[in-house]
């Protein structure tokens, strides 16, 4: 009789122990920037892709570059990130099978109301960039190689000024890294690197009213999804360097054959999915659209 309750046993747990199987095979993990997830819209979609799929997401959240070197590492199954030409750089070296363009929004220059550089109005980017160097306004610079870094750092190329490059060693989660960059040649003293996430770096440009650089969604979060909003207003909007897509990639398990990539390309074509991308679309805050799908 023991036996035979035994064997009954583990006939009815069998389909509960290979659902939990499958549950956890489909746990997938992703290096994304910052904004994805100060934006607040890792709250909807994620739950919206598990309830779709059965997909669950670890996210872990850095710069661009961190979360680039994540995938070559193989430490992640899928990449979410904003710098179109290291995406490319990275499926043309083999790390990544596809880059699938998920979404947009832009990039904003955004300052105290005193605006003491004459910003507001512009829409080149780089104009802005020059007015405030000019006018050596304090500039508050994420340093921590992210997609809105190197935004940045293309946007000082642009405006004419001297620059100089910098090497900086920023620690993150009690590990330290070089950052490679280009800045200001005259900076001293209105030239703050910083090497945080987006959300500081809003807060400490915040609490210095100084001038930064910022994805829309992050701002509208900060300015608008507060109890205690930031005092900065957006002074540059508009131009054409201030784009900025998001691409996702599933890491390649021909680099890493531990990396899930076949779930990875299932998140991926949810994301494309008209469901995916309408969760995208809707997703606002007090009214204000934060991204615009790109796959629709």
């Amino acid at each position: 009789m023991k036996l035979k309750n035994l064997l009954v046993c583990g006939l009815l747990l069998a389909p509960f122990i290979a659902t939990s199987g499958f549950a956890q095979d489909k746990v997938l993990k992703m290096s994304t920037t910052t904004s994805t997830q100060a934006s607040g819209l890792l709250d909807i979609l994620l739950p919206a892709l598990k309830k779709d799929t059965g997909i669950e997401v670890k996210v872990v959240a850095k710069g661009t570059g961190a979360a680039i070197r994540d995938g070559i590492d193989g430490n992640v199954d899928v990449i979410f990130v904003h710098d179109a030409k290291r995406e490319a750089k990275f499926v043309a070296d083999g790390y990544g099978t596809k880059r699938y363009a998920i979404m947009h929004n832009d990039f904003v220059i955004i300052g105290p109301e005193a605006d003491k550089a004459g910003v507001k109005g512009t829409t080149s980017g780089a104009d802005a960039m020059k007015k405030i160097a000019t006018a050596k306004a304090t500039f508050i610079s994420r340093g921590d190689d992210s997609g809105t870094h190197s935004k940045e750092q293309s946007l000082w190329k642009d405006s004419g000024i001297a620059l100089e490059e910098n090497v900086a060693v920023i620690t993150k989660k009690g590990k330290q890294r070089e950052v490679k960059s280009v800045q200001p040649k005259d900076g001293a003293g209105w030239y703050l690197s910083v090497g945080q996430g987006m959300g500081k770096t809003l807060t400490i440009a915040d609490e210095k009213q100084a001038y930064t650089m910022t994805d829309r969604g992050t701002y509208i979060k900060y300015k608008h999804g507060r109890d205690v909003p930031i005092n900065l207003d957006i002074l540059c909007e508009g131009g054409d360097n201030l784009a900025n897509p998001y691409g996702f990639i599933p890491v390649s398990a021909k680099k890493h054959p531990h990396v899930k990539q076949a779930i990875g390309e299932e998140m991926a074509q949810w994301l494309v999915s008209p469901k995916g991308q309408k969760v995208i679309a809707d997703y606002k805050l007090l009214g204000n659209q934060l991204f615009f799908p790109d796959a629709m």
